[in-house]
């Protein structure tokens, strides 16, 4: 579960911004929360809104990045199909339009597993390792211990670490997570924190090898089931599809469609590109549910229908589906769902840029008005987006006027 985010100096956010999940004390939709046992309580969706070139994609592509700058050593010693993927050398791209582009990049991430909650940060310059640090709090004792501690002085092991040996001559453009991960996969802390890099989020983009590969859990009875109820949102005569798995894992998808009482079975490379895209999309979504993995959708409305962008909002509302504590993050223009019917106002954020280029982020939860109230949780959030009153203006790249932002005056940058 990814419980929070922060970034600093990437791209367009010059100053630190953070991407909360942790769900508000607010009244609204008390029974859409993913509630944990010691009581604390996460939001399974969230979705950020702004205009084209705001910078909101660049929220999703930060996490991104220090996820993939994690794994990429790792996949690249093992003879997989994620292998080649992960090749490409990663350079994390500071903001360019001050001296924040000779400082490095900084990186915190807060999220838990079955058993820990863990904070992990680190700092790169380019592709250069500057600081990283990892500690954890159990979950059932809330015993807090610090595992280990990099920067200019040197590499400290800590607790469950302590009796770890790292080499003296590590690359600096190696995370000493990954390093763990390759010398000492089998240490029990080491393989939880890094199946969640693993296996506990999943980046959605139409084009990448890895997801392709993917299509192939639509074999699964449980996946197929839910596939198949989304289809029918979209009102498709699309009643079923099979899947067959030929040489060398490759897969082909076959529809079976109903019309007049008739049934035509068509290859999926014949169908329209929408159906494509639906069945590009819609196995990680239900895979997301049945597992209850953090999935991160970049522009998840431009793929689909808005009836059903809403019913896949409302399946991981909806506690009764969503039992495995599946999580939603995605990027919109679509405002038929921008409601207090759809979402909680600390599911909505906003991002738009400042005259310096640099961009903000923020929660619908957190915006104040220029006389510093809070929008009303039962307020018209789409004709207000609209109008420009949350600052984060549709169509506009700037924002207009930073100070109806948590009531400053006159800060324009």
């Amino acid at each position: 579960m990814l419980c929070q985010f922060t970034v600093k100096n990437y791209k367009s956010f010059r100053d630190e911004v953070s991407f909360d999940m942790q769900a508000a004390a607010i009244s609204e939709h008390e029974d859409r929360v993913i509630k944990e046992e010691d009581g604390e309580g996460y939001l399974p969706v969230s979705v950020i809104y702004g205009p084209n070139g705001g910078g909101k994609s660049n929220v999703l592509e930060a996490l991104n990045t220090l996820v993939t700058k994690v794994l990429r050593p790792l996949y690249a010693t093992e003879d997989d199909g994620k292998r080649l993927f992960f090749q490409k050398k990663i350079v994390v791209e500071p903001f360019a339009f001050s001296e924040s582009k000779n400082e490095p990049t900084e990186f915190e991430l807060f999220f838990r597993t079955d058993s820990a909650e863990y904070r992990y940060n680190m700092h790169v310059k380019r592709d250069v390792v500057i600081y990283e640090r990892l500690d954890r709090v159990k979950l059932d004792t809330k015993r807090q211990s610090a595992l280990f501690r990099r920067d200019e002085g040197g590499i400290e092991l800590k607790g469950s670490f302590a009796k770890l040996k790292v080499s003296e001559d590590l690359s600096k453009n190696l995370s000493l997570l990954s390093y763990l991960g390759i010398a000492y996969k089998e240490n029990i802390v080491v393989k939880d924190v890094l199946n969640w890099f693993k296996n506990g989020i999943d980046f959605l983009n139409y084009g990448n090898p890895i997801q392709e590969l993917g299509m192939a859990v639509s074999t699964s009875e449980d996946v197929k089931n839910i596939m198949l109820e989304m289809i029918q949102e979209m009102d498709l005569d699309i009643v079923d599809f099979r899947v067959e798995e030929k040489e060398n894992d490759a897969i082909e998808v076959y529809t079976k469609h109903l019309v007049d009482n008739v049934e035509t079975e068509l290859n999926l490379s014949d169908e329209s590109s929408g159906t494509r895209k639906l069945f590009g999309l819609l196995p990680f979504i239900a895979v997301s549910l049945l597992t209850g993995t953090v999935l991160v959708i970049d522009e998840l409305d431009a793929k689909i229908h808005p009836l059903l962008l809403r019913h896949i909002i409302m399946m991981f509302n909806d506690m009764n589906i969503n039992k495995h504590k599946a999580q939603l993050i995605f990027t919109s223009h679509d405002l038929s769902t921008m409601n207090s019917e759809v979402f909680r106002r600390d599911e909505i954020w906003f991002v738009a840029k400042g005259n310096a280029q640099n961009s903000k982020l923020y929660s619908l939860v957190e915006f104040k008005n220029e006389k510093g109230e809070s929008v009303r949780k039962d307020a018209k959030f789409d004709k207000q987006y609209l109008e420009g009153k949350y600052g984060a203006d549709p169509y506009l790249r700037r924002i207009i006027d930073w100070g109806n932002f948590n009531g400053e005056k006159n800060k324009q940058n």
